[in-house]
């Protein structure tokens, strides 16, 4: 399977970067500040107050990771950390960086960006932070909260976040909010347990996540483990979950632009020409949830098996002509 962290093919090299590179927070408490990579110049990350770059938090280690620029090209190295440093979802002792890669520590997932020739230390938005490239042994904490992970699904991507939680063992809820709905993913240890989606309480925790996967826009929150028991807990690695999750979204992409939207109900064709007789068990049930379902996104919630199987046996019955959207 294709690496869903891995950058296309345009994605450009450090060396062939628009403007200077820095590292960027897209996720954590520091999200919006950038710290500017600078040729021959190392970033010491780590809890020590008299390091370049100091993320004061449980999950990071005195000394944690070294980013250096020599000769155009990011290197950057794992100081024997306690919780470890992961570069597009894989654990690393050294890797090289290029524009686009996602390095997280601890609770704060960095991206290499190309600037955009501002000067380097202004604060991107009001209350976000900024890091002056003079200023080496700037403490970059000082909130008394714990850390959270958050960010914007449009920047960070709910398959790349999965990966990255899979391969560095969190545990918590992965809470995504979305203009309509809210999901929240339960980790122990890497490993999905459950998934909810409001408003959806019967749905199934395996085709809730393969929907979740597909939200293209959203906020999200790691917040805290939570102890509550759940009944048929899924427990399923993230990497298999995503391969499948995957196959599934090319294939349901394929065909969404022949099917109703979600809002829109459907009807039995009128005069029914085909013969029922003429179905197949999965087909008739089909139908009749259709019928008896206020709209399409009622009949995908109620339906016992995923979306995609759900949309192509609907399908099907359109273009037989036994269903159809009501005007």
């Amino acid at each position: 399977m294709t690496d869903p962290l891995a950058q296309p093919d345009g994605s450009q090299s450090s060396s062939a970067a628009a403007g200077p590179l820095a590292l960027r927070f897209i996720s954590g408490k520091y999200q919006g500040g950038e710290f500017p990579l600078e040729e021959a110049h190392e970033i010491v990350i780590g809890r020590s107050s008299d390091l370049d770059m100091v993320l004061v938090e449980e999950m990071v280690s005195r000394k944690h990771a070294r980013i250096a620029m020599e000769g155009g090209e990011i290197s950057i190295e794992d100081l024997g950390s306690t919780n470890g440093t992961f570069v597009n979802g894989e654990k690393i002792r050294r890797a090289t960086l290029k524009e686009g890669d996602r390095v997280l520590i601890g609770t704060s997932i960095l991206k290499v960006v190309a600037t955009t020739g501002s000067a380097p230390g202004m604060r991107p938005e009001s209350g976000q932070l900024g890091v002056n490239a003079t200023q080496r042994n700037r403490t970059m904490a000082g909130a008394d909260e714990s850390p959270r992970m958050s960010g914007s699904i449009e920047e960070v991507p709910l398959p790349d976040l999965m990966q990255l939680f899979g391969t560095s063992r969190k545990s918590g809820v992965l809470v995504i909010r979305t203009d309509v709905t809210i999901g929240r993913v339960y980790l122990d240890q890497g490993v999905v347990h459950y998934v909810t989606i409001d408003g959806s309480p019967d749905l199934p925790p395996l085709k809730a996540i393969y929907r979740m996967l597909g939200w293209p826009r959203g906020m999200f929150q790691l917040d805290p483990p939570d102890a509550r028991k759940f009944d048929n807990p899924l427990d399923a690695q993230v990497q298999e979950i995503l391969m499948e999750a995957l196959r599934q979204q090319d294939e349901f992409n394929a065909i969404r632009g022949r099917l109703p939207e979600d809002d829109v109900p459907l009807v039995l064709c009128v005069p029914l020409e085909p013969a029922l007789s003429a179905l197949e068990a999965e087909e008739l049930d089909a139908l009749q949830l259709a019928i008896n379902s206020p709209d399409f996104g009622a009949v995908m919630d109620q339906s016992p098996v995923s979306d995609l199987q759900t949309c192509q046996v609907v399908l099907k019955l359109i273009n037989k002509g036994y269903l159809a959207a009501a005007e």
